[in-house]
């Protein structure tokens, strides 16, 4: 049998979910009157809520006589672990691009990368059905993209599609409207290489990627890059390190417990495997991402899988505020020192150092997203900790300057919002590199920005621009160190006591700025209750309760009209903190929280810190 292995790369919410989903119902992966209400390949909760991809997946489809290995990857930066991996198992991509916001800087991300490894593409211009689509210029937008990241002439000249995946359609020409997905499928066949494999020669593998069973153990996923393999068989299972024969080294066997290949949306158990395909084997302990997988007579490695560095770091630290204990089953320094290092297993990107305290473990990772989503799955898995604010992590150049990461930030907004977006990016040291008005009323402004400088701004953003305004942003480069930057321009209200918040007491307190509680919330000494309206930091009671008399007039009472709280979300809370403060999570609750809880303590740092800047 043919086989094809594609990726789809895409920017997020560009529909390439939507189009694997329509390529299976068309291949016959559904049957002709089955209801498909779910996303097939966003799968996980988190997914489906935020409706972005964060995980690869694999499935495959037949065409006629070949099967189509499909690879979804993730359209974050954030993810970009996901992608560098994904992009080892697979020979040609789709590109996918929306027709009315062309090439955003994701794509580009993701397709350097996949350029770079020589990969052939296949661009396809979705959403033509839009009413604002232009899918002209986007086609001589993304040959710009393709000039800009250098592809070779081969790439360059690539075939391009007009599609809907929404109504699963494909057209090379505009003015004949496709019906359906056969010339994508048929493009497809001509345009991406079968795998140059030799299925004759030693077993040799590449671990991809890893699941876990709870009745088999770890499962290593990837393609088999030579030779044939079989279930029952022993295979050798190679450390980490440079590519080439083995040598003197120590490596572990293991024998092939189960086997299983891709069909459709299932994982289908075979007892034999050959060159080129994309599978699963069962069976190895020590199994980790990067590693080789061959024959026990012929041990040579494959080059491992190269992920870019981790640009931001956090500290998770055991929960010791006064309500520890109380929502969360896993609550201990060795469960939270765990299952961090076990995230390490299939989170090639992320990285997990000790620090002098034994409670508490630095996790470095590529955005503020990518450590988020972790915060929010061991959260729902039933840990409690506390996160500081996220840190750059600084590099030193070759002349012993210090540099910094910068990211890249794309901003469309309405024309009327300009002016406050780019007053509010300068004193974040943000530089304007180019600014287009395609003239339907907003504009489009790439910026380069110190990823300091973006810390907290995106809920900011929201705010100016009312809502209407949407910001990417990818890594760029490290640069010279920007200097200091402004932080929060206002203080918090943080609770004076223990106890319930009262309405009462939070009715008189909103008019000095923004709550972050309701009535019936508990509260504790040092946690952040609201945002001041002003600068510096007030102690208030939020449970101060309303004192009886035996007065009773018509007047005595009044009304109590209380103005909704600011729902306090984990991407809001690691934007908003600053140094001197936590987020404490837990299954049921996200709370702020100053660092040093008593008011006493805290007046006590502020002064020490005075005098050593003044010193």
């Amino acid at each position: 049998m043919q086989i094809r292995n594609i990726a789809i790369i895409a920017h997020v919410d560009h529909g390439k979910t939507t189009l694997v989903d329509q390529m299976l119902r068309q291949a016959g992966v559904f049957r002709a009157n089955q209801q498909v209400t779910e996303r097939v390949m966003d799968s996980n909760p988190l997914e489906r809520e935020r409706g972005i991809t964060i995980l690869s997946k694999n499935t495959a489809v037949r065409w006629g006589d070949t099967k189509i290995n499909i690879v979804d990857t993730p359209g974050h930066a954030d993810f970009g672990g996901e992608v560098e991996r994904i992009l080892r198992m697979v020979d040609g991509f789709l590109l996918l691009v929306d027709a009315a916001e062309g090439p955003m800087p994701q794509t580009r991300f993701v397709a350097g990368k996949a350029l770079g490894l020589g990969l052939k593409p296949i661009v396809l211009v979705n959403k033509i059905d839009r009413q604002d689509a232009e899918p002209l210029r986007v086609h001589d937008e993304v040959l710009e993209l393709f000039l800009d990241l250098e592809a070779t002439p081969e790439q360059f000249n690539c075939p391009f599609l007009y599609t809907s995946s929404r109504a699963g359609t494909a057209t090379f020409d505009l003015q004949s409207p496709g019906g359906d997905l056969k010339p994508l499928f048929q493009t497809i066949l001509d345009t991406i290489p079968a795998p140059a494999a030799d299925p004759a020669g030693p077993f040799q593998m590449l671990v991809s990627t890893l699941d876990y069973s709870s009745y088999l153990g770890r499962i290593a996923i990837g393609r088999i890059e030579r030779g044939r393999v079989r279930v029952g068989e022993t295979v050798a299972l190679l450390p980490l390190g440079e590519p080439g024969p083995l040598g003197d080294s120590p490596y572990e066997q293991a024998k092939v417990v189960k086997l299983f290949s891709f069909d459709g949306l299932e994982r289908v158990e075979v007892q034999e495997a050959s060159a080129g395909d994309i599978v699963a084997l069962a069976g190895l302990i020590g199994v980790e991402i990067g590693k080789t997988v061959t024959a026990p007579d012929y041990l040579e490695r494959l080059t491992g899988i190269a992920v870019e560095e981790p640009t931001i770091s956090v500290d998770f630290k055991v929960n010791d505020s006064p309500f520890a204990g109380r929502e969360g089953k896993f609550v201990t320094g060795r469960q939270l020192r765990d299952r961090l290092f076990r995230e390490l297993e299939k989170n090639v990107a992320l990285r997990v150092e000790e620090t002098d305290d034994p409670q508490t473990l630095t996790v470095s990772g590529r955005g503020e997203l990518h450590l988020g989503i972790l915060m929010e799955t061991m959260r729902r898995e039933g840990f409690e900790f506390q996160v500081s604010r996220p840190r750059i992590i600084p590099r030193e150049g070759p002349n012993g300057e210090r540099l910094e990461p910068y990211e890249e930030l794309m901003i469309d907004c309405p024309e009327g919002y300009l002016g406050v977006v780019m007053e509010k990016l300068g004193p974040r040291r943000a530089e304007l590199l180019d600014m287009r008005n395609p003239g339907v009323g907003t504009v489009r402004m790439r910026f380069k920005i110190p990823a300091r400088g973006l810390l907290g701004y995106r809920s900011e953003f929201l705010t100016d621009t009312r809502g209407t305004g949407i910001m990417h942003h990818r890594f760029f480069a490290y640069g010279p160190w920007a200097g200091p930057l402004q932080g929060r321009s206002r203080g918090v209200l943080v609770a004076d006591r223990e106890g319930v918040a009262v309405g009462y007491a939070l009715f008189n307190l909103q008019e000095r700025g923004t709550m972050f509680v309701s009535p019936g919330d508990p509260v504790y000494e040092g946690m952040v209750v609201g945002e001041n309206s002003r600068i510096g930091d007030i102690d208030v009671n939020p449970s101060k309760e309303k004192k009886l008399t035996n007065m009773r007039t018509t007047a005595s009472d009044e009304m109590i009209i209380l103005e909704p709280p600011r729902q306090v979300t984990l991407e809001l809370a690691l934007e908003y903190i600053e140094d001197d403060e936590l987020i404490e999570v837990t299954p049921s609750s996200i709370r702020l929280r100053k660092r040093a809880l008593g008011a006493t303590e805290r007046r006590k740092l502020a002064r020490n810190a005075r005098s050593a800047e003044e010193s």
